[in-house]
């Protein structure tokens, strides 16, 4: 498969998986890039980086574990779900949440007119849980064919942001969709049903994915 901007191939990147320094955010350089296999991850102030770590962790999406207590959140009816109706706010509320271990965010503005083009352009949707008119959790990501990759989450309640990932979970197992990428191993991640997998596995999975067409339109009311 021919790409706008080719990368150097992640199979040779070292585990930690940086690929390449540099090149720009525009809509080829990120196509290409997730398409390979890579993705963007830096901070304010440093050049782009790309990355193709291993191993890879995926979530294959009818594998979604669902706890007890996320199980009594589903059914008690107090979120409701939506999928494309507010990406900006989503993305600035990822960006926006602290993290344990980290001083600043990754999601710059850089990244966030970025990404917020590649909505527009069909490729990078949003969930968002509602709890009444309130936006209280959700999540952001890539697809290409039948490959979602998951980008961040955020929530401010709990169980927001799984109840976001489970429904994501339920619309690609309706798709026939392989596999969300996670990029990076996290033991929560693991708790919701998520695996470490080899890189060199990863690529080819992915490449089996992009065999298929890319949703495009809006996954409004897909559910």
């Amino acid at each position: 498969m021919a790409y706008s901007v080719q990368f150097p191939d992640p199979n040779l990147a070292e585990d930690e998986g940086l690929v390449a320094v540099g090149g720009n955010l525009d809509l080829a350089y990120l196509i290409s890039a997730y398409a390979q296999g890579v993705f963007p991850w830096y901070s304010e102030g440093e050049p782009i980086l790309w990355w193709s770590p291993n191993p890879r962790m995926v979530l294959i999406p009818n594998a979604f574990k669902i706890s007890k207590s996320l199980k009594q959140t589903i059914n008690s009816g107090k979120f409701y779900i939506q999928f494309d109706t507010n990406f900006s706010d989503v993305i600035a509320n990822c960006s926006a949440k602290k993290r344990k271990g980290q001083s600043g965010t990754w999601i710059t503005n850089d990244i966030m007119n970025a990404y917020t083009e590649l909505h527009r352009q069909g490729y990078a949707h949003s969930v968002e849980t509602y709890c009444g008119k309130k936006l209280v959790g959700g999540l952001y990501g890539v697809t290409l064919g039948k490959a979602f990759f998951g980008e961040s989450m955020f929530y401010h309640e709990r169980d927001a942001s799984k109840f976001a990932l489970y429904n994501l979970c339920r619309l690609l197992v309706k798709w026939d969709f392989h596999f969300i990428d996670v990029q990076q191993s996290t033991n929560h991640l693991r708790s919701l049903g998520a695996t470490d997998i080899e890189r060199s596995k990863f690529l080819e999975m992915l490449r089996t994915a992009l065999d298929y067409p890319t949703r495009r339109e809006k996954w409004e009311h897909s559910l």
